[in-house]
């Protein structure tokens, strides 16, 4: 249950990114960009502590430990690494847009020409790359629940604390 949970909602970021054919550089947007930027990054706060506050408790209660905790714990980790990536590619996205802004308010030339395009071929393709990003961890994700045995009764609550509540739990 958890793990498909933050496997939706990192979906759910990727479908708020504009298709290729959508992207232009508006203030739209920026806005848009601006929303999954601190979405991603909560969700990638949330794989961190949530990892963190597993492993913590395992050393703790090396008792209560059990191997589908640990591949839980193990899932939210490696799920961080695309997740990351993807936010590093938002930043590029970002970067790329601004780019665009000024280039846009520059006189035409034919050289200024082909760096607009250029530099909206590169905004696409980071975008682009946060959804193949997102999509990577989400599925892994989404196998690592789907090869658990145990009951989903047994699942912790949905991530909807931030990651400083679940250090302190």
């Amino acid at each position: 249950m958890l793990l498909h949970d933050v496997a939706d909602r990192l979906n759910t970021v990727a479908d708020q990114l504009p298709l290729p054919d959508q992207i232009r550089p508006d203030p739209a947007l920026s806005e848009i960009l601006d929303d999954e930027v601190r979405h991603l990054a909560r969700l990638l706060g949330y794989l961190a502590g949530e990892s963190a506050f597993r492993h913590r408790a395992a050393a703790r209660y090396p008792r209560r430990s059990t191997v589908t905790g640990r591949q839980v714990t193990f899932a939210l980790a490696r799920a961080a690494e695309p997740t990351g990536a993807a936010l590093a590619a938002l930043g590029a996205a970002v970067h790329h847009l601004g780019l665009l802004t000024h280039l846009a308010h520059q006189a035409p030339t034919p050289v200024q020409d082909r760096a607009i395009a250029t530099t909206h071929q590169h905004l696409v393709n980071r975008i682009g790359d946060v959804r193949t990003h997102l999509a990577r961890a989400a599925k892994q994700l989404r196998a690592a629940a789907d090869s658990r045995t145990t009951p989903a009764s047994t699942a912790p609550p949905p991530p909807a604390a931030s990651a400083a509540a679940s250090r302190n739990r």
